[in-house]
């Protein structure tokens, strides 16, 4: 059975649109360009079969289509409902790798193209959040006996794995590409910093300047929000549960506040913690008339929707991507894209060129845990470092700049104890 018969996309006639998208980004990704050409000659996934859950557009799109160059047969899905592009889903299968994304499907047939994902019986995986290395724990144990080991992309997907991990319940090694340093410092920071905002202001189109925006969380995506924030104009407020963070993002020149404070003058909530019930319902009883709530963490978990259907009378789309939701008392509070990730959900996700870094990493990481797998046991491994130090050093190349090398002395003195 070819790929076409094999997947299950929304429209096969998308696939042009769907090749330009990915052929605009090809040629902004040149870290990944130059391990397409290593793996190319190499072929480190030959009779493999790799299996791929990621925000699929056409960044995502052309990361398969470099490890299928490596020689695997991929099968690949989306990992949020709302980031999937039909366009292309659809292109990808043209190119001969096996797909099982729509775009906004519903909760049991997402469900569904995760599990016929699994069930082309992967050898290595590359997963966004755990939800393949989690259904295959627990629904799908029968698909385990093939899996060498993975690589994660986000900080809920890690917190998950070592979960298991720490429970004994890991049966594969996995990579935490989120970890690594040209992913966090990049990526999480001035990927989602950009892409956050690219996202609320193409949905609402209302200005940033003047107004209160509070980013609740200040790990590497939180500063990155708050960062491009303050750019734009904004007073910017931020929540914490960690001292150590406060006093760094108060030190950066923000307000901190507890939640319940922050609530009260905000006018535009971005959440970024990777937990859940961040904004809730004693949130929503003090919050101003008109405010937005947005959410750029991997599930739909930190804005609390039940508890704010309850708190109105109604609820409306009034917006592609927004809906009002009235309170009892005639407030309105606005949420975008479901509470789902805005930068995905309501954009195109991160720039292409910060991508090139992260994709670059997880296909080498793929490579690391497949040469390695039976040597690093059942846990969850950082990339080495070696491994992020190349990446960096081709990205350097792309861009036509140059470091330094120590002299020998140099090597010498940072080597001794004794030289002054």
């Amino acid at each position: 059975m070819n790929t076409k018969d094999r997947s299950i996309v929304r429209d096969m006639s998308l696939a042009p649109e769907g090749h330009l998208k990915i052929d605009w980004v090809n040629a902004h990704m040149p870290v990944l360009n130059k391990i397409r050409e290593q793996f190319e000659k190499e072929k480190p996934f030959q009779g493999l079969k790799v299996a791929i859950s990621l925000h699929l557009e056409a960044k995502t799109a052309y990361l398969a289509k470099v490890v299928q160059a490596g020689g695997a047969e991929v099968a690949i899905c989306g990992s949020n409902p709302l980031s999937t592009q039909d366009d292309v889903c659809a292109a990808l299968v043209e190119d001969g790798i096996t797909v099982f994304a729509k775009y906004n499907p519903d909760p049991q047939e997402y469900k569904d193209l995760l599990v016929k994902t699994l069930e082309t019986q992967p050898d290595l995986l590359i997963d966004d959040g755990g939800d393949l290395v989690s259904t295959l724990h627990t629904e799908r144990q029968d698909l385990l006996k093939n899996v060498r080991g993975g690589a994660e992309e986000t900080t809920t997907g890690i917190l998950r794995l070592k979960a298991m991990e720490k429970q004994g319940q890991l049966k594969f090694p996995m990579v935490a590409v989120n970890d690594a340093f040209c992913k966090y410092l990049f990526d999480n920071r001035y990927g989602t910093g950009q892409s956050v905002w690219d996202g609320i202001n193409r949905t609402t189109n209302l200005v940033a300047a003047g107004k209160t925006v509070v980013v609740n969380g200040y790990g590497w995506c939180g500063k990155g929000v708050a960062m491009r924030a303050k750019g734009l104009g904004s007073n910017v407020v931020v929540t914490e549960i960690d001292a150590i963070k406060a006093v760094e993002a108060y030190m950066d020149g923000f307000t901190v506040l507890p939640m319940l404070e922050a609530a009260k003058i905000g006018d535009i909530f971005v959440t970024v913690t990777g937990n859940r019930d961040v904004i809730r319902g004693e949130h929503y009883e003090v919050m101003k008339d008109g405010a937005i709530l947005s959410n750029a963490g991997h599930f739909d978990v930190e804005v609390n929707k039940p508890e704010l259907e309850a708190l109105s009378t109604s609820v409306r789309t009034v917006r592609r991507n927004i809906e009002e939701y009235q309170l009892k008392d005639g407030r309105k509070i606005y949420l975008l894209a479901e509470g789902r990730l805005v930068n995905l959900a309501a954009g195109d996700g991160h720039p292409a060129e910060i991508m090139d870094m992260t994709f670059a990493l997880q296909a080498m990481s793929l490579k690391y845990v497949n040469d390695n797998y039976k040597n690093i046991g059942n846990k969850v491994v950082n990339v080495p470092y070696e491994l992020d130090e190349q990446v960096a050093r081709f990205k350097l190349a792309a861009m036509n700049m140059g470091i330094d090398s120590l002299t020998e002395q140099q090597k010498a003195y940072l080597d001794s104890w004794a030289e002054h």
